[in-house]
């Protein structure tokens, strides 16, 4: 799997999940490095599907890549920071994720080295590899978190509605829900080795996105006089500063398919991967604006972490926007489960790659999965907030992958001193993810009792108190 594609390029996905160590040769073109790392963690069906793209479709799949589960969290980052500050730190995420991808990409010409494995192994050797090796499991670990928490969230709040079941319903109980969807849904896909077709709905669920965002600007219009107004809610500024930072960098986090996209893109340079990253962040902050500005405005200081939850349980325009969240979150779960299995496998079990359909490989390998399934299941019973998921894997994980590690990588690989002109912004990006990633744990350390204050479950007394428009 790891071999190259035509043209020699290499396969990041491969060089993770087949553990593989050696350099790259720093007299190859960047072009002649890049075929095979389409596969980026998920397996490639055939060469076929390695045909270069213009920089609009390069483009596509870069939004695709950073319009997620991430978005409907934006709102309750704004109404942690404040509605003004939000907003200029939204603008922050972005300007720094969009120079630590184009620092990635520099730094692979750098070094030769076109995979985020090669580039930190390249940088740190073995150190390197293995640190990044575990940010890339715990990053999709907690994510599957989030999708059990996302999915219990709204699908009761759909089974409520259709059945007409009162919240004390065991038909209305997340684990009940959570449950019947890893045993009938997660775990069958989870189970396959290979998940290509999974891989292939990022259409379907760019389409989705755009279409919930739709909902909530009507929702934003027909709600104004029942959602109550609280106090201070348009405040330009509150405390929490840094979670609001770590729920902004996940929803911006895409660094794991710098590469993939980067060549994808047709005769790929320097220059035409500036031009995309700028074109593709500005209209993945606009998308995320515009969730967390729409989302915010209709609930102000009720917004929760996972917005869909802010809307009533007969509301059935939401409840169809919530159907179509979580089928794109449950078709996403067995992507994330492969990429934290395939680390486990190649840090313990490194030659089951070589075993094949070796029985006791596959016994292993169905281990490993129900394992992974299952400690995810038991820990998104552990709170119903999704904004404290999105908050934790967006300090440990998506803070580090995102802005330090691609600095420190960049100033460890160019020559001179680390206080010349070039590198001072590297210097800063990185000082940035470090004090945001140190501080965030810090604060959920010391506010951990106090983490858990959704309220799922318990509908909200607009709800109650008005009719919800159709």
């Amino acid at each position: 799997m790891a071999s190259s594609g035509p043209g020699g390029k290499v396969d990041e996905k491969s060089y993770i999940l087949e553990g593989q160590r050696g350099s790259i040769a720093s007299d190859e073109s960047p072009n002649s490095l890049l075929e095979a790392d389409t596969k980026q963690l998920v397996p490639s069906a055939s060469d076929d599907e390695l045909a270069r793209s213009g920089l609009l479709s390069a483009s596509f799949n870069y939004i695709n890549s950073i319009i997620g589960s991430g978005v409907i969290g934006i709102p309750y980052a704004l109404h942690q920071a404040g509605f003004g500050l939000g907003l200029l730190l939204l603008v922050l995420v972005a300007i720094v994720t969009d120079y630590s991808l184009v620092l990635m990409v520099r730094s692979g010409h750098i070094s030769g080295a076109y995979s985020y494995q090669g580039l930190t192994e390249a940088a740190f050797g073995r150190a390197g590899f293995i640190l990044l090796s575990f940010l890339q499991f715990v990053y999709p670990f907690i994510a599957m978190v989030s999708y059990n928490v996302v999915v219990g969230d709204t699908v009761t709040k759909v089974f409520m509605r259709i059945f007409h079941l009162e919240s004390t319903s065991i038909m209305a109980q997340r684990w009940l829900v959570i449950g019947l969807a890893t045993i009938f849904v997660t775990i069958p896909l989870c189970l396959y080795r290979d998940i290509v077709r999974l891989a292939k709905i990022s259409f379907l669920s760019l389409f989705f996105v755009c279409l919930i965002l739709v909902t909530i600007f009507y929702r934003l219009v027909t709600l104004k006089n029942v959602v109550p107004s609280t106090p201070d809610a348009f405040q330009f500024a509150n405390w929490d500063i840094i979670p609001a930072i770590g729920i902004m960098s996940f929803a911006f986090m895409c660094h794991h398919n710098t590469f993939l996209i980067y060549g994808s893109i047709e005769n790929a340079s320097q220059k035409k991967w500036d031009r995309v990253t700028h074109a593709s962040i500005f209209a993945s902050f606009i998308v995320s604006a515009m969730f967390g500005i729409a989302g915010y405005a209709t609930f102000t200081g009720f917004s929760q972490g996972d917005l869909l939850e802010n809307y009533c349980w007969d509301d059935d325009v939401m409840n169809v926007s919530r159907l179509m969240f979580s089928g794109t979150i449950l078709l996403t779960y067995p992507i994330e489960c492969l990429v934290t299995r395939e680390v486990v496998i190649n840090t313990f079990f490194p030659r089951d790659k070589d075993l094949g359909d070796d029985r006791a490989a596959w016994y292993r390998h169905v281990a490993i999965t129900l394992a992974i399934v299952t400690i995810t299941y038991f820990l998104s019973m552990s709170t119903d907030c999704l904004g404290v998921v999105l908050e934790l894997n967006g300090v440990l994980a998506a803070v580090p992958l995102a802005f330090v590690l691609p600095a420190i990588c960049y100033l460890k690989l160019e020559q001179g001193s680390i206080f010349s002109r070039q590198k001072l912004p590297a210097v800063g990006l990185a000082l940035f993810g470090i004090v945001v990633a140190g501080v965030g744990l810090a604060l959920l350390i010391m506010n951990f009792t106090d983490l858990d204050t959704c309220r799922h479950g318990k509908g909200l007394d607009y709800c109650f108190n008005s009719t919800v428009p159709t």
